[in-house]
This record gives C-alpha cells, sequence and structure tokens, in this order.
C-alpha cells in the first residue's frame, strides 16, 4: 500500500505521461512567505505560489478570501486589496484541497528591498556602538529576512532564505543588515507602522550582477550585455546559431579525424561552442544574482529600495549612471511600480592605493548624476562619516539617517529636509568665484566651525590650486591671491576628501565642479609653435571609459579636419603639489588621414611603425633633448609586442622595450604609441596600455625605472593631470 505521498508522487508521473501540460506539485509558497513576516499596506498584495494543475487555492486574510485556480504549470496567483497598517500579528491561511497552510504572526507595514554590496550586507554586530544598539534593539515590530547569496545563470522562480522573517530583538538584530536596520528603524519612530526588510545582498558585487535583461534591454548604451546574455541563453536565435554551427563543425570534424587516423596523421582539435555560449553563472556576471536573489521576490509587495554600492564599479566615471538606469528600469518593471522609489548611498572616501585621485571624484560626480538624471531616487552623502583607511566605514546609523530621510521626505512626504546642499550655478566676479548652492535647509555651516575646506580654483588652462573660501548667505566665495583670472572651481575632488562644508541640519555637499576649460590654454601659454595648429583631439590618458577597440576623447575634430602638412603632439603630466611636466613633439604629417592620428585603438585600424622627418621637441623636463631638423622613430598599434629590435634600429635593445619592438598577437592588445629619438636613445612620450585606467603607462623622456618606453610601468594613476593633444599644421 502506498503512502500518500507516494501516491501523489506516482499519480503525478502518470498525469505527466498522458497529460504532458499538467503539473503535479503539493502546494507551496515562495520563501519570502514565512511566519512573521510583513506586507506591503496601501498596494495590492500578490499571494502566489504552486500546487497541482487546475487545483484552486484559496487564500484567507484579514477578512479577505481570494480563489485561483493554478495553471497548468502549476502556477497560482492571488491578489488581495490594499490593506491598512496593522500591528495586530495575524493568520494568512492558504489552502488547496486538503492541504492547508499557515502563517502566522503576520503584520501590515511598509516593506523595503535593501539590496548592493558589503556595506549593506554589513551588520549591526559590526556597526559603531554595537553592543549598546543590541542591548536596546526591542523593537518588535520591525522585521528582516535575510536572501542567500547564490548566482544563476537563468532566472529561477525562488529565493533562498535559510531563517525566514525575523522579529528584531537583541537576539537577533545583530545579524541584520545595519544600514537597513537603522533606515527601518527611523521609518518606524517617524511613521508608528510595523517595518519590513527584505535583506538581499553580496559583498563584492558589481551592479550588474543584480540587474535583470529587461533592465539592460531599457538602455541602448548597454546593447553589448543584452546580446552577451541573450547568447548564453538556451532557446536565443544566436545561442541556437551557435550550437548547430559547432554540431555542423563537430560532424565535419568527426569524419575528418576518422580519415587522418586511417592514414596516421594528427587529428586538429575538436569544434567547441564559443565562449558567448557559456553560462553567465558567475557572481560578477551580469543578471546572476538578479536570477538568484531578487527574481524570486518578484511580485512581493514593497515601497521602495534602498542600495549600497559602488566600490566595485567605481573607475567607471558617467557609465555607472547608465547601468544604475538599467538596474532601476529592470526592478521597476519586474514589481510593475514605474514609480518605485530608489535611495542609494554615495560611496565614502577610502585609500584606493595607487589608483589616481580623481578616479573616486568622477565615480562621486556620476553618482550624483544619478539623483538629477533618474526619476523617484535619491543620494545620502557620507563623506563626513567615513574612515579613509576602512571601506567599510562603520557608523552606519547617518547612513540610515540619511536614507530614512530620503524616504520620508520623497516617498511619504513628510516636511523634512533630505539631504545636503546641491551645486546651482557658479559665477565669476573678478579674481573671485562665487558659488550658489540650492537645498541648503537653515543654511550653510561648517562641522568644524573653520572656512570652507577642499575647494580648488583654476585658470582657464584647468591647471588647480587651493582656494580661499568664505561662506556668504547661501554661497561659497572662492578666491587665491596668485590667480587673478579663475574660470573653474572643483569640490572634495579627491580619494581623501573628508570635506567639511554642510547645511545646519547636518548633512554634507558632495564633490562637484563647474567652469568652462580654454582646451588649448595649457598648450598656448607653454608652445609658441604650437598656435599655427589646429587641434584635433584632446585625451584625458586613463580615463575609465577608453577601452582597447577605442578612445573616449575629450574633443574629438577628427571629422573637421582638412589638409594638413605637419602633426603635433602635447602631452602634460602633473602630480600631487608638483609643478608640471610637459612635451611638445611635431613632425612632417605621416599620414593624410586625421582620424589616424589619435589613440591607435582597434577600432582606428592602424599601425605606424616608421621613421618621421623634421622632428621637433620642446619640452620643460630635464635631459630630454630638443631642437629642430631631428629624425624621430614612431610605434602607433593596438598590438601586443614583444622586446625584440625587429626594425633593426641601431643602439635598440633586444632585451629591454624601447623602439625597434616588435609588434604580435592579439591585435585587440596591450597598446603602444610612443615617440621615439634614436639617436639620443630617448623615448619622446609614451602611453601603452591606455584601455587600464589608472595602470595605464604614460611618461615623457626615459622611464627612470625598468623598460625605457614605459611598458609596464603602470602608472597613469600618479598623476592627477595627464592629457594628450593632439593637432596638425593646416597646409597652405
Amino acid at each position: 500500500m502506498c503512502s500518500k505521498s507516494r501516491f501523489v508522487h506516482l499519480f503525478g508521473l502518470i498525469v505527466l505521461v498522458f497529460a504532458p501540460w499538467a503539473v503535479a506539485e503539493d502546494l507551496r509558497l515562495p520563501k519570502v512567505f514565512t511566519d512573521h513576516m510583513v506586507l506591503q499596506q496601501q498596494l495590492p498584495v500578490v499571494i502566489w505560489g504552486w500546487a497541482d494543475a487546475g487545483e484552486k487555492v484559496t487564500v484567507s486574510f484579514a477578512g479577505q478570501n481570494k480563489t485561483a485556480g493554478a495553471n497548468g504549470q502549476g502556477v497560482w496567483r492571488v491578489e488581495l486589496s490594499p490593506l491598512k497598517a496593522s500591528v495586530t500579528p495575524a493568520q494568512l491561511t492558504v489552502k488547496a484541497g486538503d492541504e492547508t497552510i499557515v502563517f502566522n504572526d503576520v503584520l501590515i507595514g511598509e516593506v523595503w528591498l535593501c539590496s548592493g554590496q558589503s556595506n549593506m550586507a554589513m551588520t549591526v554586530g559590526s556597526s559603531n556602538d554595537a553592543e549598546n544598539e543590541i542591548a536596546t534593539a526591542n523593537y518588535p515590530l520591525i522585521r528582516h529576512i535575510m536572501i542567500e547569496r547564490v548566482a544563476l545563470a537563468e532566472p529561477v522562480d525562488d529565493v533562498q532564505a535559510k531563517k525566514g522573517w525575523e522579529i528584531c530583538s537583541p537576539e537577533t538584530v545583530g545579524g541584520f543588515t545595519a544600514a537597513g536596520y537603522y533606515f527601518g528603524r527611523e521609518l518606524f519612530v517617524k511613521l508608528d507602522v510595523p517595518i519590513g526588510l527584505l535583506h538581499s545582498s553580496w559583498g563584492g558585487s558589481n551592479i550588474e550582477s543584480f540587474t535583470s535583461l529587461e533592465g539592460f534591454k531599457q538602455v541602448p548604451e548597454l546593447s553589448d550585455y543584452v546580446t552577451r546574455i541573450e547568447s548564453s541563453l538556451p532557446g536565443n536565435a544566436a545561442y541556437k546559431k551557435a550550437v548547430e554551427e559547432t554540431i555542423a563543425g563537430s560532424k565535419k570534424w568527426i569524419a575528418q579525424a576518422q580519415e587522418a587516423l586511417k592514414k596516421n596523421a594528427r587529428v586538429a582539435a575538436a569544434p567547441v561552442l564559443p565562449a558567448s555560449t557559456l553560462p553567465l553563472a558567475n557572481s560578477q556576471d551580469p543578471t546572476s544574482k538578479h536570477n538568484a536573489m531578487i527574481e524570486g521576490l518578484v511580485p512581493y509587495r514593497i515601497r521602495g529600495s534602498i542600495w549600497y554600492q559602488g566600490e566595485s564599479n567605481r573607475n567607471e566615471g558617467m557609465l555607472y549612471v547608465k547601468k544604475t538606469e538599467a538596474l532601476v528600469k529592470g526592478w521597476r518593471l519586474a514589481w510593475g511600480q514605474p514609480d518605485l522609489p530608489y535611495y542609494f548611498v554615495q560611496i565614502a572616501p577610502f585609500n584606493y592605493g595607487e589608483e589616481d585621485p580623481g578616479v573616486l571624484a568622477t565615480f562621486w560626480e556620476a553618482q550624483e548624476a544619478i539623483e538629477m538624471e533618474i526619476p523617484h531616487t535619491g543620494m545620502v552623502v557620507i563623506n563626513d562619516v567615513g574612515d579613509y583607511n576602512d571601506i567599510h566605514p562603520k557608523n552606519k546609523q547617518a547612513v540610515g539617517y540619511r536614507l530614512a530621510a530620503q524616504a520620508l521626505a520623497n516617498t511619504y512626504h513628510k516636511d523634512v529636509v533630505a539631504g545636503g546642499p546641491q551645486f546651482e550655478k557658479m559665477k565669476i566676479e573678478g579674481n573671485k568665484l562665487r558659488v550658489f548652492f540650492r537645498r541648503t535647509g537653515s543654511g550653510l555651516i561648517t562641522r568644524d566651525g573653520k572656512s570652507p575646506d577642499w575647494f580648488e580654483i583654476a585658470g582657464d588652462d584647468g591647471v588647480f590650486v587651493p582656494a580661499v573660501a568664505v561662506i556668504d548667505g547661501d554661497t561659497v566665495v572662492l578666491s587665491n591671491a596668485d590667480l587673478d583670472k579663475p574660470a573653474l572651481m572643483r569640490y572634495a575632488w579627491a580619494k581623501n576628501a573628508e570635506p567639511n562644508l554642510k547645511n545646519k541640519e547636518g548633512f554634507p555637499v558632495s564633490a562637484f565642479r563647474a567652469g568652462k576649460m580654454n582646451e588649448r590654454a595649457l598648450l598656448d601659454d607653454r608652445v609658441e609653435q604650437a598656435k599655427e595648429y589646429e587641434l584635433v583631439f584632446s585625451f584625458d590618458i586613463g580615463n575609465s571609459e577608453t577601452t582597447k577597440t577605442s578612445a573616449a576623447y575629450r574633443v574629438d575634430r577628427a571629422g573637421e579636419i582638412g589638409k594638413f602638412d605637419r602633426v603635433g603632439y602635447f602631452l602634460a603630466l602633473k602630480k600631487p603639489n608638483e609643478a608640471i611636466k610637459y612635451v611638445w613633439v611635431s613632425m612632417d604629417a605621416f599620414t593624410k588621414k586625421a582620424p589616424e592620428l589619435g589613440i591607435p585603438a582597434a577600432s582606428v585600424n592602424v599601425m605606424f611603425r616608421q621613421w618621421v622627418e623634421q622632428m621637433e621637441v620642446v619640452t620643460n623636463v630635464e635631459g630630454v633633448k630638443t631642437g629642430k631638423g631631428l629624425k624621430g622613430y614612431i610605434e602607433f598599434w593596438p598590438n601586443n609586442y614583444s622586446a625584440q629590435n625587429s626594425a633593426g634600429i641601431d643602439g635598440a635593445s633586444n632585451d629591454v622595450y624601447d623602439f625597434g619592438d616588435t609588434p604580435g598577437d592579439p591585435r585587440q592588445g596591450y597598446g603602444s604609441m610612443q615617440v621615439h629619438n634614436p639617436e639620443a636613445g630617448q623615448t619622446v612620450f609614451a602611453t601603452n596600455n591606455w584601455a587600464a585606467g589608472p595602470k595605464a603607462d604614460v611618461g615623457i623622456g626615459n622611464s627612470p625605472e625598468g623598460h625605457s618606453d614605459y611598458t609596464f610601468q603602470a602608472n597613469a594613476g600618479q598623476y592627477e593631470l595627464k592629457r594628450l593633444m593632439v593637432l596638425v599644421r593646416p597646409k597652405k
């Protein structure tokens, strides 16, 4: 005699044999439904799960009884009418046939998704004043559920959650997300309703891994991600084509291999599926965490989301805005809430080693742009409560409080100040700059009572010097006694910036910059000869948006350039607290096409490995040979290269990277852009590995250590200014 469970299983198999559209399944719900859960108030509440195909499922809660039938795949879904907040524990009952599931101690209140990387994962037990915070955490109306860390190549319909919903108490709170808990606690105090925290984060995560395929599809600039993701999914046309081509190639290979064996000949390697078809199951792969840790939460109703992430994407600059747009749009599509709030934390100052000191500032700038460009978002600034030597600042109380202020002001429409002063405009007033702010609250102050710090100003050449800053109402006036014509300013523009300016409500000011630079001023003030040349390209070496395929230029006028007879390159380098070093090198034109004069990335499709005539060098770098009528040698290519002097240039080495080096595979490789004076045994200037961000190579003259052409120096991060300009002299 079969037990009930074995009988059901056997019956299910019979049904599958005779009716393949039917699914046999015990009644169950996603793991986000457990005792002690909080359901979202004021929105239709969706309850869903699985049962035998065609079976009627009845959900009973708060006086409502709703019934739905499981579809052919065994999936059922019930929608409860909007509920009012309730602190009274209630039962939610789900029935199907003779099976009943009961959830106890269910509350109705406000539910928020808490996601990101390690600073969201950081627990209350690891935050400031943890012992006292834990001892006083008597908030039974705050509930928390931790989603287990899993990465998958394809979306699944449920998450993993070992503990289920936990009631906040001194016994449990130590393991809660600290940022989420302090956020939720502030909401509870101000709103006086139960708070549910859906915690789904993973340390070290990039933003792509939490983003859905549908989210990527909403942002045209991220189409490469869509192509890569779709090509890895069985059933997709690109995947099918790759598999079919591999099968066809394998059949051909089998025949060839059999023939080779008969002849005792070598058998070639068998065809393999292309890398594009491999599953994206690594924890850093796009969509992998969304598939496993977010998809299965939908459509559990939430009010909004808080996000604390960015350290793993900090080198991407404004690209991060697009990636955030994909994340947010994907979540809003998934939940069917086009205005779903998204409040996020700007990452704190931190010592990232030799990295370009401006990289973090440009990332902060991108994070602020999110708030400006994506509706229903808000940013929390924490440059005043971080720890420069700890990537995990322990003051998560301030983080949670400021996140809550965003929600209270913008989601719950409370009359509170939500954040710090924001840059509005800049005005030049003689030898001073006046910076205007909005959202100043009760007024501008500094947290230490001193003058505002971390302000810098520059002339139109973009060379910054420290500024004297004075608060004047809702503005700050900037000046420097040695600068007569200021044109630009920047604030907190360094990875170690912990500035003091804030409003009286205690919210600090984020990094920002303003003003317009004369792109040529840096050059024209130093090199008289350059004034008869036209600017073609201007490029910041090591900028985050440059790839091996293409360079991201500050200025690109190649399409405007006519005929020319000479080419000039100007490289300016400046380390913090040091003077600018520069070199100007011009030569007879070695191509007639202006687009071929810039960074020789793969898409430019050039290789210049040749002598150049009538080279002129002007520089302030000691030891570099200057003069006119010199004979130069250039090595411009996207390839990898070896040290062998295959060009046969006198004085070049076969063992050290200098000049005469040998380009090789891959074509889209390390990359070389070098100008040499072989007669003097010198590199005039070089930049290589330009897609490596702060680890790109750059230098003027011979490298003082290692290879003379800066190969493997990975030194671009040392410079706060690393500008390369390309110019041409119009042909008369």
